[in-house]
């Protein structure tokens, strides 16, 4: 019982962790959106 509850428990922390990756990575590339946009109105004043 208690290995089955490890193998349940285990894919529950996987899916956690992914999420808060996917959250960091859609940050990381609205960072990189914004700053490109910004350097190219920087770049066309």
């Amino acid at each position: 019982m208690a290995a089955k509850q490890k193998q349940y428990s285990a894919p529950r922390k996987s899916s956690k962790r992914e999420r808060r990756i996917k959250v960091i990575i859609y940050i990381m590339i609205l960072a990189m959106v914004l700053s490109s946009l910004t350097a190219g109105l920087a770049f066309l004043i």
